[in-house]
């Protein structure tokens, strides 16, 4: 059942839940909610919601219209009428004489579109005869179960108006968990339970797993099995309704959705008591995050709570994701956008006591050299008892981008010995980690080309640091620069709203690669650019913004670019770590 608005502006919206109902054939009917405040036809909504459903549309009900205000629906199959009553059930009447005429014409209309999939009913209307009652309700049934047709019905969920036939509907029309097993490829009839955890959450009661039985009875205390290989026992059945959860003492039965207490199975996990009956039940792919958060803890003793509540969290939601991002050493939180973590946090908080810090990620900003340089790094220091020599020339040169680093050696004549020649090339990769601007330093090469030592006070240590030493000096005369990492963005927009994105991708140092319509989404477009990483982070409130809450990004690594002039100063002055002294 899809709720919508009467409001033709929610038709990309409509149109993003059809499409997933079509990609896993499921049935469905539609729900037109809030009627009385409808400022368009019924007929104008239609053809504005028509265009986003692959299925006919089959008004089943019409508005009666009383300055303006639906007061209560027509029913065209039934043909009867029903006046609403505030939250009380609707008073049935006479059709008014006055609406007769637009009854009888959307009735014939109605089963107009029943008749293109039904030939019998088509012969009826070529002969001017009137169908039964009852074949028009089963040909409203079968065709919505078929797929090739979706009933609309109206009414106002806050009065109560029209939710009674509608809960008729559901009865009557919809058919059971049999179907849902024909659908998943489950014997309805097996013996064993088998189920499928939807979702997973934590409350009084602890770890709750949300469930729907497909097969059998499910008691409390019964052991399942997962395709994984691990087993579970059941532990208390809950029925929720809302933060409330009822016992459940006679157990599930094939149909029923309830939570399993102290039962440790993830969601998108299918079960069933016997190990040979657990369903082939592909969980759904989360959405790929677009929004990330950098957190911490104030008491690093905080630190394994933090990560024991993340554990949680993700069970609870799994479109969040966290990572450990090794580039700048944060624990990043992603999800949907601004919102969905800043409900993720509140629950951090409240829910799992945590006192996390959030804050914007930072970007793994890099640096590399345009040319080539040549630099001695010696290492030099007496002390008491033995000294500390370490003497190199190391040449470096730039690679080109995405080549990363390699290290050589030239020595001749054996002037730096070969135990010392790993040093040497350790030294290299720690100094790497903070070049002159402060970033990591990334697509170079560097060759160990000569160098000398003292027989008694060279040692692994004085090499490293005399590489370092060499690399600092080396550095500054091969013209380091900045990096910034470019993603490629794949946006998908309404098309009334595809200028407004171009100006906003462009506007975040974007550059448009190109636009095409959407295959297979009449009306959205595909829009790809590429654009810094850095300029992403409130694309998604932006794109949210501009296409009423419909518009959608990916996004994956490109390549790292150059960055120069005033930006680049404020990047290595805002976000540029201090190089390592040797």
């Amino acid at each position: 059942m899809v709720v919508v608005e009467p409001d033709p502006a929610r038709a990309p919206a409509l149109q993003l839940i059809l499409k997933q109902l079509d990609a896993l054939n499921i049935p469905r009917l539609l729900f037109i909610n809030k009627i009385d405040t409808a400022q368009e036809s019924v007929r104008e909504l239609l053809q504005a919601f028509q265009p986003v459903s692959e299925q006919p549309l089959v008004l089943r009900q019409i508005p009666i219209w009383k300055d303006g205000i639906a007061i209560g629906t027509i029913d065209l199959a039934l043909e009867r009428a029903y006046i609403y009553r505030e939250h009380a059930e609707a008073e049935v009447v006479d059709i008014p004489a006055d609406e007769i005429e637009r009854e009888k014409d959307a009735r014939f209309e109605m089963m107009e579109k029943l008749a293109d999939y039904d030939d019998e009913l088509l012969e009826t209307l070529l002969s001017d005869m009137e169908p039964p009652t009852e074949k028009v309700f089963e040909d409203l049934r079968q065709e919505m179960l078929d797929g090739v047709a979706t009933p609309v019905l109206l009414g106002s969920a806050a009065n109560e108006n029209g939710i009674l036939r509608l809960l008729k509907s559901l009865r009557h029309d919809v058919e059971g968990v049999a179907a849902t097993c024909r659908q998943l490829g489950i014997d309805p009839d097996q013996g064993a339970a088998s189920g499928y955890v939807m979702a997973a959450f934590y409350m009084q009661q602890g770890k709750m797993a949300l469930a729907r039985l497909f097969t059998g009875t499910l008691k409390e205390g019964e052991t399942i099995h997962t395709a994984d290989g691990d087993e579970a026992r059941v532990g208390g059945l809950f029925r929720l309704v809302g933060q409330e959860a009822t016992k459940l003492g006679n157990g599930l039965v094939a149909g029923d959705t309830a939570a399993m207490a102290r039962t440790d199975i993830r969601p998108g996990t299918a079960f069933a008591t016997a190990a040979e009956a657990i369903p082939a039940i592909d969980a759904p792919k989360p959405p790929q995050p677009v929004y990330g958060l950098a957190l911490s803890v104030p008491d690093s003793k905080d630190e394994v709570k933090l990560s024991d509540a993340l554990n949680k969290l993700l069970e609870e939601d799994p479109s969040l994701a966290v990572e450990h991002n090794q580039d700048t050493s944060e624990l990043v939180l992603w999800g949907q956008g601004e919102m969905h973590l800043r409900v993720a946090l509140d629950k951090l908080r409240k829910k799992f006591g945590v006192k996390v810090e959030a804050r914007p990620r930072s970007i793994a900003f890099k640096e590399t050299i345009r040319k080539p340089a040549k630099a001695r790094g010696r290492h030099k220091k007496q002390t008491g008892g033995h000294g500390q020599y370490g003497d190199v020339i190391l040449e470096i040169r730039p690679l080109a981008r995405g080549e990363g680093f390699r290290f050589s050696e030239t020595i001749h004549g054996g002037v730096v010995p070969k135990q010392y020649i790993p040093a040497v090339e350790a030294g290299v990769i720690e100094y790497n980690h903070a070049g002159p601007l402060g970033f990591p330093v990334v697509d170079i090469a560097v060759n160990l080309a000569d160098g000398s030592y003292h027989t008694v006070d060279s040692s692994e240590l004085a090499f490293k640091m005399a590489a370092r030493l060499a690399m600092a000096e080396a550095m500054k005369d091969a013209q380091p620069v900045l990096l910034e990492p470019i993603v490629k963005v794949t946006v998908f927009t309404p098309q009334e709203a595809t200028s407004r994105i171009v100006q906003i991708i462009t506007g975040h140092r974007g550059q448009i690669l190109g636009f095409e319509p959407r295959e297979g989404w009449p009306g959205w477009d595909r829009v790809e650019a590429l654009m810094p990483e850095m300029e992403i982070g409130e694309l998604i409130n932006e794109l949210r913004s501009a296409t009423a809450g419909v518009g959608s990004f990916t996004w994956a690594f490109e390549h790292l670019q150059e960055v120069t002039g005033r930006l680049a100063e404020d990047i290595i002055r805002t976000h540029g770590r201090a190089p390592q002294a040797a």
